[in-house]
């Protein structure tokens, strides 16, 4: 006849292997989420990140040539000023203080004009810049998505934004395959062209 410690030890021991059993059938369905890293840097390469980019990096650098020649421009007349009033305060021949002096005035208010042309530029490319990269970047963001629910994707780290990614197995850089597929899916062509 079987005692009953044995019997109660052969139950739990039944018992315990059934809750294994079922533990291990409810893990099988729960999702086992997939992680991976984009390096969104890498979008904005011109010649192996998202064609529209590089298309509105184009339109912008066209946009503001003449901006950036004035500029330049500028830039050589306050030298060639800096430049003349070295030689009048160098020279052998005594120079008039007042015509030094007017060059000296020049050359402030030059600056002053120049830095004022260099802040006004810089905010107008900047908003510039935001206008056109702005809804490129929300689509992006939504292409992201869409790519990563497809592929049973649950969570993607840009690398470039997270600090400490010092290194992320090929197997779970995304990037390449990502920008393959948004270049492949949105032309470069329907970027945004309209004007200021």
């Amino acid at each position: 006849m079987i005692s009953k410690k044995f019997f109660l030890f052969a139950l739990i021991a039944l018992l315990g292997t059934v809750c294994a059993q079922s533990a291990a059938a409810q893990a099988a369905n729960v999702p086992v989420g997939k992680i991976a890293v984009i390096f969104s840097e890498a979008f904005q390469d011109p010649k192996v990140g998202i064609n529209k980019f590089a298309v509105i990096q184009n339109q912008l650098n066209t946009e503001f040539k003449k901006p950036q020649e004035d500029l330049d421009a500028a830039a050589k007349q306050v030298q060639a000023l800096q430049d003349e009033i070295a030689r009048l305060q160098k020279s052998a021949a005594p120079a008039d203080p007042k015509a030094i002096q007017a060059k000296m005035d020049q050359l402030d208010q030059l600056k002053k004009d120049s830095q004022r042309k260099l802040e006004d530029t810089q905010a107008l490319y900047q908003k510039r810049r935001t206008d056109l990269l702005g809804p490129l970047q929300d689509e992006v963001g939504k292409a992201l998505d869409v790519f990563a629910k497809a592929h049973g994707i649950t969570m993607v780290i840009d690398g470039s934004q997270v600090p400490g990614v010092i290194y992320a197995s090929d197997t779970l850089d995304i990037t390449r395959i990502f920008i393959s597929d948004f270049n492949s899916k949105n032309p470069a062509a329907a970027a945004s062209t309209a004007k200021p």
